[in-house]
Order: structure tokens, then C-alpha cells, then sequence
């Protein structure tokens, strides 16, 4: 079962972190279809967050059709999110991992990666540098 954590500091809303934590959840492979979701009651404990807010992050969810609510038993995960698990692309995590040691070692600190990150991931969506896949593709 996933457990969530919450980044007050952020600035990403509170219902929108759930969401996002679920989708990852999916994508590593730590929930799978069938397995069932904190309830509201148990989150709102563990987080001290408003109950609505649970509510609403879940219905976002269900709306996706990622997660099922079952009246009186729980919200329970439909399906992964497309593209297949993370867990299925080991040689990507490996040199991914690679990666990021060399960045460490080169001074680079989690904003730099992650500003380095979203970076060339934006500039290979416009089919910019770093392109990845699509280089040398003609």
C-alpha cells in the first residue's frame, strides 16, 4: 500500500501531490491494478490534512481511471498509467542512475539536476537538442 508524504514547501497543492504520488506509484510498479489505497480516514490521520482534500485527489484519479471507488469497501486501483512500469526499463534506470552520480561528482546539487532535467526533457518534446530517441531518426 502507498503511503504518502507531503512537500508543504512545494508550492504544488496539497490534492495535486497526491495525484502525482499515485501516477509514480504506478509508473515504478509499486501499485498495481487491484491494490487498494489508503482510505480518506486513514490519509487525513497520517497527514493531518483536510478530508475534502483526500476526496478530491481521488476523484481527480478516478477520473482518469486509474482508481475505482467501491462503496463501503475502498478506492482500489483500475489500471497502470500508459507506457508501461518504470521496473520494465532497467537499462534506462542504470544509466540514469549513472548519470546523476556524474552530475554529483561534477558539483551538481537536486535543483541543478532537476533543472537540467526539465530542461532537455522540454527541448526533446519540441524535437530541440538533446532529442534523445528522435536524434538521427530520418
Amino acid at each position: 500500500m502507498i503511503e504518502f508524504h507531503l512537500d508543504r514547501g512545494s508550492g504544488v497543492s496539497t490534492y495535486l501531490q497526491l495525484v502525482h504520488q499515485v501516477k509514480q506509484a504506478l509508473r515504478l510498479g509499486a501499485l498495481r491494478p487491484g491494490d487498494q489505497l489508503p482510505t480518506a480516514r486513514e490519509v487525513v490521520e497520517s497527514l493531518a490534512i483536510n478530508p475534502n482534500t483526500v476526496l478530491k485527489a481521488y476523484r481527480e484519479l478516478e477520473r482518469d481511471g486509474l482508481v475505482e471507488g467501491r462503496p463501503g469497501m475502498g478506492t482500489f486501483v483500475l489500471e497502470g498509467v500508459l507506457g508501461g512500469t518504470l521496473v520494465a526499463h532497467t537499462r534506462l534506470r542504470r544509466d540514469l542512475e549513472r548519470w546523476v552520480r556524474e552530475a554529483r561528482e561534477a558539483g551538481l546539487d537536486q535543483e541543478d539536476l532537476r533543472a537540467l532535467f526539465t530542461v532537455v526533457l522540454a527541448d526533446s518534446q519540441k524535437g530541440g537538442p538533446g532529442k534523445g530517441a528522435k536524434e538521427g531518426a530520418a
